[in-house]
């Protein structure tokens, strides 16, 4: 079929120079704008070229060179990275249309060849869409949602995955882990705060290692999708420890799926289980409900807080 559109993997010398010169266009004509030069100059510099050459060299959790081919020509491109050890998981890091190619829907087709290509050896799809919300609204176009954010804080999209895993909670044992810190940004992000610094994200690593908060991760596979922790302290009218329990967030599209009920009872089980003699949550009224449903069903009053 003449309008078909297919996929078709740079493999050659020849394709691999086409491919980075028209990922070079597209970084100075789409991403980045004056006020980017820093940025833009690594991207276009030779240690991302090294970087990402050697993912695409790599035998597993490769990253492909893509072209978009419609009528004899190649009129776009994309580079996805399937990691097979993140469950099949598809990121698609970078996704273009050629300029004198797109409208008409284009860009949906293009979108849709990609996925298609994809199902061959991912089980979903995710991408960070740089805060942009015209990208923003063509991904949401073609089914992805708004999903968190990223261990550096950018904003996440993902295609909920067809299957139906079960989803698990555990104790989270490294405090480096990068999937906390991509959980704690979306959870900031949520509540409307800047994303974590990497000097916050070191005290945080730190105060795990001193046992002074612990986390517990709900997992879906290898993709940990939902976090609480339980931050320990003395009470004097108990006079032993006792647990706050807070950063209890889900991945949006993970939620009404078990993962709530499974956290707070893996953080209510261990508290038993180290001796702290309560476990208690300060939240706002219209969260009550949901509290209480999780096993929070003793009330203690208002909360009161001096931020100065």
């Amino acid at each position: 079929m003449e309008n078909q559109i297919t996929i078709r993997e740079a493999v050659t010398e020849n394709d691999a120079a086409a491919f980075w010169e028209q990922l070079h266009a597209y970084h100075k004509r789409d991403i980045f704008t004056d006020s980017d030069k820093e940025e833009l100059e690594y991207f276009l510099g030779q240690a991302y070229r090294d970087h990402m050459m050697k993912i695409n060299g790599r035998p597993q959790d490769r990253c492909f060179f893509l072209f978009f081919h419609r009528g004899g020509q190649d009129i776009g491109f994309a580079m996805p990275v399937i990691f097979t050890t993140e469950d099949g998981k598809c990121f698609i890091m970078e996704f273009c249309v050629y300029p004198e190619f797109r409208g008409s829907g284009t860009g949906k087709a293009c979108a849709a060849a990609l996925l298609d290509w994809a199902k061959n050896t991912a089980r979903y799809a995710e991408l960070n869409y740089g805060g942009n919300e015209r990208r923003r609204r063509f991904w949401e176009s073609v089914g992805f949602i708004e999903n968190g954010a990223d261990q550096w804080g950018e904003p996440l999209m993902l295609l909920p995955p067809e299957e139906n895993l079960p989803i698990t909670a555990e104790l989270l044992a490294d405090p480096e882990d990068w999937q906390l810190k991509k959980l704690e940004n979306g959870f900031l992000k949520e509540i409307g705060e800047a994303p974590s610094t990497e000097e916050k994200q070191e005290r945080l690593a730190q105060a795990i290692r001193d046992g002074k908060i612990t986390f517990f991760a709900a997992r879906r596979g290898y993709r940990a999708v939902g976090m609480c922790s339980v931050s320990r302290c003395f009470s004097t009218f108990t006079c032993t420890d006792v647990g706050i329990f807070d950063d209890f967030y889900i991945e949006p599209v993970f939620r009404k799926k078990g993962a709530a009920r499974l956290l707070a009872q893996a953080a209510q089980e261990w508290c038993k289980e180290n001796a702290l003699a309560s476990l208690t949550v300060t939240c706002a009224p219209c969260d009550e409900g949901m509290y209480q449903a999780l096993g929070f069903d003793t009330h203690l009053g208002k909360a009161f807080a001096h931020l100065g």
